[in-house]
């Protein structure tokens, strides 16, 4: 004679206690909860599609009625688009060039913060040296930092070097033209790399230790341990903290005008949104077209990396 097992809800001990796991996903299922997400992603949805709409629209339009007029007179041109991606004039757009600075800026920037920072966190996380803890703890306390604060020590370190006693232990950078990516890319990664070695850290720390313990015991090295077992395990992680950095950098304004310049061969998309207003900020029908243009590839990255970036945001949130 065989019995029957209870089963055990979602979201609760075998004792009968709900977690908070449970709580938490128990209210994100009403319809309540359900209709203010609705109501939220369409006050987020709602200004991005009439940016698209008004991209389409000839400039009178635009300059006299508002977006939402496109259904009752519709009025369709390519020529903002024409204008900012190819226009000859200085002051109409060009955005091709600046959208490829953009790109040369957005990549690097990524990259690098995430390959330093997921060696640290998981030496940090796994590997006994002394002074360990400290370091952790002022590489945390470094993220209340404001950058820019940093702007003038960097600017100076790219410019004259570093100097000790009368002794140039780094000389000056003296980058011109492209070569000034280099600068934008060192000093995005130094402002990237304390909350993402947080980040990481935290991440990689949850890791089952019996999971190392049995590498170890196989044989396997630190090296191996990380690229054959971390890093699969922290890819939500990575990339959540590479979508929120690769939005901070294709967003930055500050940051590239001030170690790339504003000449064209390294200057990024924002740097030529902010001129494309014209002198008296009129030049609306260029702004919309820009700026469509400047989220298209944010979007792609969100969209495509979604899943990930809500897994890495909710991992080790809850437990139960």
């Amino acid at each position: 004679m065989t019995t029957a097992t209870p089963t055990v809800p979602a979201g609760t001990q075998a004792t009968g206690k709900i977690t908070t796991a449970g709580r938490v996903r128990k209210r994100l299922n009403t319809r309540t909860a359900t209709l203010v997400s609705i109501v939220i992603a369409l006050l987020w949805t709602i200004p991005t599609f009439g940016l698209f709409v008004s991209s389409f629209r000839p400039e009178n339009q635009i300059k006299s009625t508002g977006w939402w007029t496109f259904f009752t007179d519709p009025q369709f041109t390519l020529e903002n688009y024409q204008e900012v991606l190819f226009g000859r004039s200085s002051s109409s757009g060009q955005l091709a060039s600046y959208f490829i600075n953009s790109l040369a800026i957005t990549i690097p920037s990524v990259l690098f913060p995430l390959a330093f920072a997921a060696l640290a966190a998981y030496a940090l996380a796994w590997i006994n040296f002394r002074g360990r803890d400290w370091l952790y703890i002022a590489i945390f306390a470094l993220q209340i930092v404001p950058l820019q604060m940093a702007l003038v020590p960097l600017l100076k370190f790219f410019s004259t070097g570093v100097t000790v006693a009368g002794v140039t232990l780094m000389p000056a950078w003296d980058l011109v033209d492209e070569q000034k990516f280099a600068q934008v890319w060192f000093a995005h990664t130094c402002f990237a790399l304390p909350f993402a070695v947080f980040l990481l850290h935290n991440f990689i720390a949850q890791l089952p230790r019996d999971l190392m313990e049995a590498a170890r015991v196989d044989g396997a090295t630190h090296p191996k341990i990380f690229r054959t077992i971390v890093l699969p395990l922290i890819t939500p992680a990575l990339a959540a903290f590479g979508i929120f950095q690769f939005l901070w950098v294709w967003n930055d304004l500050l940051v590239a005008l001030i170690f790339a310049g504003g000449g064209n061969e390294t200057a990024p998309l924002t740097v030529r949104l902010a001129e494309m207003a014209g002198t008296r900020g009129n030049e609306w029908q260029r702004l919309t077209a820009g700026a469509f243009v400047s989220i298209v590839v944010p979007l792609i990255v969100f969209l495509s990396l979604q899943r990930y970036f809500v897994r890495g945001l909710l991992a080790g949130s809850v437990k139960g």
